[in-house]
């Protein structure tokens, strides 16, 4: 199939000059030009029907940029808007589907997909290897201190790490990406290593001056170093 490049195809002169073989009578061939075999008309065209995984759908395609690139903001701003607005009788507001297709398609459904899918399933696949991390910390620090409730206490500064995340997100304007997260499971694995090293210095202290003396103690000398990690 021979065929223009998408930006030349404009009806011109060029076009309608364009020579067409053509038999005016049998074993006469001749040659003609393609305005004078076709007359031109404008009409409307039949109307699209656009299909998504199997089921009819209408696609509406956007970017962000600005000040928040990842999506989950724009999402948040397209919901925001669709609550403001007032449907006509007989005609329900959309349903929300972040993930999956819609059981239900009697009933008109929106759903996100394209670079929140990306995210939807980046976010879920690292979310699931971080608790099987955790998991895997818990039982290497019970073979390491033979406790069962030690590691629990170098486990409990890993939550708090998100008041730094959200300190430094707000403070540098920064978007919450999938970055980010990666960030947060390095960050927590730095937690935990700087939490065995204290914890096991304080079960190599002198416990005769006091548990609360040695706390104060091996944090004072292990300040340092957790602070440059």
């Amino acid at each position: 199939r021979l065929a223009l490049p998408k930006n030349a195809r404009v009806l011109d002169e060029t076009m309608l000059t364009t020579p067409v073989p053509a038999n005016a009578l049998p074993g006469n061939r001749s040659v003609v030009e393609l305005g004078d075999v076709v007359k031109i008309v404008d009409e409307e065209s039949s109307f699209p029907v656009f299909r998504h995984n199997g089921r009819a759908a209408e696609m509406v395609q956007a970017e962000l940029a600005g000040s928040y690139e990842a999506p989950l903001y724009g999402m948040l701003a397209v919901n925001e808007a669709l609550e403001k607005m007032d449907f006509p009788p007989g005609v329900p507001k959309p349903r929300i589907i972040l993930h999956g297709q819609p059981l239900d398609e009697t009933k008109a459904s929106l759903l996100w997909d394209g670079e929140w899918e990306v995210t939807w399933v980046t976010f879920r696949d690292m979310g699931a290897a971080f608790m099987a991390a955790l998991v895997g910390i818990y039982i290497l620090v019970v073979a390491q201190f033979r406790s069962f409730k030690l590691p629990l206490v170098i486990l409990t500064p890993i939550p708090l790490t998100f008041i730094g995340i959200m300190f430094g997100h707000w403070l540098f304007h920064a978007a919450f990406t999938a970055t980010s997260m990666i960030g947060f499971i390095a960050l927590a694995g730095i937690i935990v290593r700087n939490s065995i090293l204290l914890v096991d210095f304080v079960r190599h202290s002198d416990r005769s001056k006091g548990l609360r003396a040695v706390l104060i103690e091996a944090g004072a000398i292990r300040f340092k170093p957790i602070l440059l990690t």
